[in-house]
């Protein structure tokens, strides 16, 4: 990793006009790195841990919610509620506002104030251990400034140095099934009666959610053509479809429910420009996709989900649940003929 003082990324940053993210990657250096660096100039490092953190958000009011991987970007607009703390998992349950967060991996936040031609834009950023985004809060114009300064004074840590020591980064881990467990896995995963329940099941049987898809076999897993995410895309908006798509990393998972309008693809990119959803995802960063079928007690609950090259999960895509406002039979409609990966229909 190349090593640079604080001052020279101050001035790197001063001299870029693209985005933190993509700065970063030019440089080899954790997009981390750059916020940390002006500590001092703008920034202020606080506490991380989801259950100090939260309470204080909320007391923010409306703001701008963003979760991304490497090739997914989601957005939401709304109020950070209903916010649940656990040591393992902790989560908020909002209409707009819905996540799943885990603790270990928010390691270094940031309270971050830029000065630009529109005047302040402030920010909460959230790190892990390796300076990868975690999770990011971008107030509005409508947000509580006086709850902002609040924030600021009470979350404070001792060390506000400009330079932090970072973890080496995990590699992604590639696509791991044993054949000799696959009838185990069909049976037990055929007995499924909750979602979450498939987790536990991998792990068990010491795999992953890739591999597993790829060794399972249909109708619980079914290998679809990269071209069918811009197919799902075009669909669901057409169709006016609700559906709960689920974006995140290792630390945070961030959940749309409700339709995909506004289509906005540019160049390599796939928008959603809805009022208060914004969804920006790298079609050309999709390697595999998968239509799964898991059994519940309500029902079948079907997911279109890919994946990148490394085997890195990007995004799951449901149909709406019927209790809130779904319609199980037009989301198996939409997604049972999306095209199929050619090897798989020779």
């Amino acid at each position: 990793m190349p090593t640079y003082t604080a001052a020279e990324l101050r001035k790197l940053k001063q001299e870029d006009t693209g985005r933190p993210f993509d700065l970063a990657d030019r440089l080899g250096v954790p997009e981390c790195a750059l916020v940390a660096a002006d500590v001092g100039h703008g920034n202020l490092q606080i506490e991380a841990a989801p259950g100090k953190l939260f309470p204080a958000i909320q007391s923010l009011g409306e703001v701008m919610a963003l979760t991304r991987n490497r090739s997914c970007v989601i957005e939401k607009i709304g109020t950070y509620n209903n916010f649940h703390d656990g040591e393992h998992a902790s989560m908020t349950l909002d209409p707009e506002i819905d996540m799943r967060m885990f603790p270990r991996y928010w390691v270094h936040a940031f309270a971050v104030e830029v000065q630009g031609e529109q005047g302040t834009r402030r920010s909460i950023q959230v790190f892990d251990a390796a300076g990868d985004a975690i999770h990011k809060v971008h107030l509005r114009d409508n947000s509580d400034l006086g709850a902002w300064e609040t924030l600021k004074r009470d979350l404070a840590i001792a060390d506000q140095s400009d330079t932090i020591a970072f973890d080496a980064r995990a590699p992604v881990e590639p696509a791991k099934a044993p054949m000799d467990k696959v009838e185990i896995l069909r049976k037990e995963w055929r007995e499924m009666t909750d979602t979450h329940q498939f987790n536990i099941l991998v792990r068990r049987l010491k795999m992953n959610r890739l591999g597993a898809y790829r060794i399972v076999g249909a109708p619980l897993a079914r290998p679809l053509a990269v071209e069918a995410v811009t197919e799902l895309f075009d669909r669901v908006s057409a169709g006016g479809v609700p559906v709960m798509m689920f974006v995140g990393n290792q630390g945070c998972i961030e959940i749309h429910s409700g339709r995909m309008d506004s289509l906005k693809p540019m160049g390599p990119w796939i928008n959603v420009m809805d009022p208060r959803f914004n969804l920006h995802l790298r079609g050309d960063h999709i390697a595999e996709v998968w239509l799964v079928d898991k059994p519940t007690k309500r029902g079948p609950a079907i997911s279109v989900e890919a994946f990148d090259a490394e085997g890195g999960l990007i995004f799951q895509c449901f149909g709406m649940r019927p209790e809130k406002g779904g319609d199980a039979a037009v989301w198996a409609a939409l997604v049972n003929d999306l095209p199929v990966l050619a090897e798989a229909a020779e």
